[in-house]
């Protein structure tokens, strides 16, 4: 527990964080004294973690850290129904028996960031089964549609003529209801979340609890540097991948992103990271965040281990400056058999899958492990494929 002033522990919950609603709230709350209760949910849409979702892990361990109480509510019901925000249409339901089967690696990977000793692990469905019919009903009459409609993708499905089904509106009034019932102080989630967040709110006040405060974090922009980290966008480092991967997807990301990882996924303070920008060459830093990223995860040794290997592997053997350059239009967006082929390093579609298959082509130093995964082109792009072919594909 790190021994701190309500002020200052103020000024460390706000590092990368993009607002708190609301800050005097927060402060009061800190200053009297006591610990506090907070809560980030994860509905287990999906087997995995990635680093994208240790942005709101590592705000938990902030708080953990300073000593309040943290609840990783893990969204067995309501993934049932699928968070709608974010999305152009409905998601597809998920089975209990997709969701239970989620939900368990969440909880061993969960402690790969947050200590298990301070952490309370809670199912949604714990309380939310409960509710039956007559308790989701009276809950549904906290709110209108009018307010419902106020939400961005609600708002834009709407005028656009995309249904919107009725229990799309009861995702955040559940997830709003989470907070009531465990009377959270805190409740953290993405920039996307605001809303959500703010439902939590309004039902507290009208229970007759102290609101929560609600911090909204950045979304982490992915490898391509231009959508938010998603496996299903394939731009995504797993927190369970192995060593070398790992450390080799955070060496391909650019210059400028590596700044915001720093800032979102490591304890460094932002003084410390503004010193490693003047004093630091752009490798050294990443390799360092490399390091840093694979240790957390896996063990220095580990980390130790793969540094070693992309030395051997890439820095060792340096890019060849004289690399053929290919200009492509800026944005240019293809799957990766497509852009191998389209640019006439591959004569043949089957021969770009093949090198694809057999692990051949790296971009980025990043080895490439789906032919379908989407390629875009917003900065400069090093390719190399086989053994001793390399390019350069620059944006124009």
């Amino acid at each position: 527990m790190i021994m701190m002033t309500p002020e200052e522990q103020l000024q460390l919950i706000k590092k990368g964080t993009v607002e708190i609603i609301e800050e005097e709230e927060l402060l009061k709350k800190l200053k009297s004294g006591r610990k506090l209760k907070v809560k980030a949910g994860f509905d287990p849409t999906a087997p995995d973690l990635h680093l994208g979702h240790t942005v709101l892990l590592q705000k938990l361990r902030t708080f953990q850290m300073l000593g309040h109480e943290v609840y990783f509510v893990i969204g067995d019901f309501t993934a049932m129904i699928g968070d709608p925000t974010g999305r152009l249409e409905t998601r597809p339901p998920l089975t209990k028996e997709q969701v239970l089967e989620n939900a368990k690696t969440y909880e061993h990977q969960v402690f790969k960031v947050l200590d298990p000793q301070k952490t309370n692990i809670v199912f949604n469905s714990t309380w939310l089964s409960e509710l039956g019919a007559e308790g989701i009903i009276r809950l549904a009459g906290k709110y209108t549609v009018a307010r419902m409609l106020e939400r961005d993708d609600f708002s834009k499905r709407y005028k656009e003529g995309i249904p919107i089904y009725i229990h799309e509106f009861l995702y955040p009034l559940l997830q709003g209801y989470d907070s009531v019932f465990l009377r959270a102080d805190v409740e953290l989630g993405g920039t996307d979340q605001k809303f959500n967040l703010l439902v939590g709110r309004d039902l507290q006040r009208d229970a007759g609890q102290e609101p929560q405060v609600c911090i909204t974090l950045p979304l982490l922009v992915g490898l391509d540097g231009v959508k938010k980290m998603s496996k299903s966008y394939g731009n995504y480092v797993g927190i369970t991948e192995d060593p070398n991967t790992m450390f080799g997807k955070i060496m391909s990301i650019s210059d400028e992103l590596m700044w915001e990882y720093y800032t979102l996924l490591t304890d460094y303070t932002q003084e410390e990271i503004e010193r490693m920008k003047r004093e630091l060459h752009p490798m050294s830093a990443k390799k360092k965040l490399a390091h840093y990223i694979v240790a957390r995860y896996h063990s220095k040794e580990d980390a130790d281990r793969a540094l070693e290997f992309f030395e051997k592997t890439f820095s060792k053997r340096e890019f060849p400056e004289d690399a053929p350059v290919i200009k492509v239009p800026m944005g240019l967006r293809k799957k990766a058999y497509e852009l191998l082929y389209e640019l006439g390093i591959e004569e043949t579609k089957n021969s770009a899958r093949r090198v694809i298959q057999g692990g051949g082509l790296r971009i980025n130093f990043r080895k490439v492990q789906d032919e379908n995964e989407e390629i875009e082109v917003n900065q400069e792009l090093k390719l190399q494929v086989g053994k001793k072919r390399f390019y350069r594909i620059v944006p124009s």
